[in-house]
């Protein structure tokens, strides 16, 4: 028996070194000079002794697709939590997903424990209203548990068509019995940016996720604004903005800084990976359109402003805060960003399906290093007075490590950014509700305001009065 599938297992090694040859296995290893190996031809032979050892052996028939398919996933979700395999519907459903509108639930997503673990919820979603939080471990999904199943697998069964439900069965922190909620799907219309006059002379704008025409969206919002007299301060949040599109991200930085600045450098190991990307058109516009931020008032280059982040804050959004902040444009106030600063290249193969494969990690301007680190708020101001048990980039398993800083902070690497500001102790006062961001009630809005304003600003919110009932 053994002699059978180690023959099935030495045709296929011969297939398989015969098609990474074609693909140009080795001109690609050449890239790097620490890749200048030959075909590690005995690692080869084990995985095409397994490959058919399970052909022979396995309780039911299994199709070459699919092994090879399982291999490739396994390969890629062994190296970090963003690099994935996607399969056709995956691919297509992540362009679609950069387009703001899928069916779905409405929830950012990693792995931990081989569990699906939230990052954060997309407003005005069905998980968002459900009140899934950061955090949160989804432990079976309908009847079937998560463990065993890859990331990719848990989000196609989240996904589907909208109308119909899925039950989450969740372990909670804090809570001693798995909390079970039923949600219905629906068509996520994500609206990236959000804006409003918070009182005359001070701005809002929001932006929840960087997708393809948000760069010309905050335009037309910061248009709006400006038309409705003298502005004398504005500010963006970008709190739970789990990130998207870079070009997005270098547009956004362009509206509010100077011509031609630097907004964030990548660095990986080829040289496509190194790159530089400034406040230009030709970084931040996608194929033939016209300069969207043309149209932007010159008051937007001068503004005072006030960014505001969260450990929600990723990806996108600390590219965002960390170029506003090295430039000295913003005061950026909240909590620690959630420390995604790696890149993340769609590789097409040619049969509809693709690779998501981290290439490079991202710098800040002063060349700060955003991975498993963060961005550090210039003002600490938390939105409970209760310590936040956020999930962040470091707690994700096999998660990239900072790699060294560069630049300025390279040569400081004790303190990369000023330490925040101390602010006022908060006072006591009732009970408080769930805020919406932007509302009234939204306390660390109010401190931006203050800060603006030159006002005194509060660290934490009112605690709230024990329930004696």
């Amino acid at each position: 028996m053994r002699g059978k599938f180690k023959q099935i297992g030495l045709v296929f090694t011969g297939v398989l070194c015969g098609v990474l040859l074609s693909l140009n296995f080795s001109a690609v290893a050449q890239r790097d000079s620490t890749a200048r190996l030959p075909l590690p031809v005995d690692e080869l032979r084990n995985f095409a002794e397994v490959f058919g050892a399970i052909k022979s052996n396995y309780v039911e028939p299994v199709e070459d697709r699919r092994l090879i398919n399982e291999a490739i996933t396994g390969m890629l979700t062994g190296l970090d939590p963003h690099s994935v395999y996607l399969d056709r519907e995956a691919f297509k459903e992540l362009q679609v997903g950069t387009q703001g509108r899928f069916g779905g639930l409405g929830i950012e997503v990693g792995m931990e424990d081989g569990f699906v673990k939230v990052i954060s919820p997309i407003e005005d979603t069905p998980a968002f209203r459900a009140g899934i939080k950061p955090g949160d471990l989804i432990i079976k999904l309908d009847d079937t548990p998560v463990k065993g199943m890859t990331l990719n697998d848990a989000i196609k069964r989240m996904r589907g068509r909208p109308k119909t439900s899925i039950t989450l069965t969740i372990s909670r922190k804090g809570e001693n019995q798995p909390v079970v909620v039923t949600l219905v799907r629906e068509e996520i219309q994500v609206q990236s940016v959000k804006s409003k006059i918070v009182e005359p002379g001070y701005g809002y704008v929001r932006v929840a996720q960087f997708q393809e025409q948000t760069g010309e969206d905050m335009v037309r919002h910061l248009v709006r604004l400006f038309k409705e007299g003298p502005m004398k301060g504005l500010v963006l949040d970008l709190r739970n903005d789990p990130g998207g599109l870079l070009n997005g991200a270098v547009g956004i930085s362009a509206a509010f800084l100077s011509s031609k600045a630097l907004v964030v450098s990548t660095d990986g190991r080829t040289e496509d990976a190194k790159r530089k990307y400034i406040a230009s058109p030709e970084d931040y516009v996608r194929s033939r359109n016209d300069d969207f931020l043309r149209n932007l008032p010159a008051i937007a280059k001068t503004v005072p402003m006030v960014v505001l982040v969260n450990g929600g804050s990723a990806s996108a959004s600390e590219i965002v805060a960390g170029a506003l902040q090295d430039h000295k444009r913003a005061t950026i106030m909240g909590s620690q960003t959630f420390g995604k600063g790696s890149v993340q290249t769609i590789m097409p193969l040619g049969n509809g399906t693709a690779i998501k494969l981290t290439t490079a990690r991202y710098f800040t301007p002063s060349g700060r290093s955003i991975q498993a680190k963060g961005v550090s708020p210039d003002i600490l101001v938390e939105d409970s007075d209760q310590p936040q048990a956020r999930v962040r980039e470091t707690d994700l398993l096999k998660h990239l490590d900072n790699g060294k800083d560069a630049g300025k902070a390279k040569k400081n690497e004790e303190a990369p950014v000023a330490a925040p500001k101390p602010v006022a102790p908060a006072p006591v006062s009732g009970e408080r509700k769930p805020v919406e961001f932007g509302s009234t009630d939204d306390f660390q809005l109010k401190q931006a305001i203050n800060h603006l304003k030159g006002q005194p600003v509060v660290a934490k919110p009112p605690a709230a009065k024990p329930d004696n009932s």
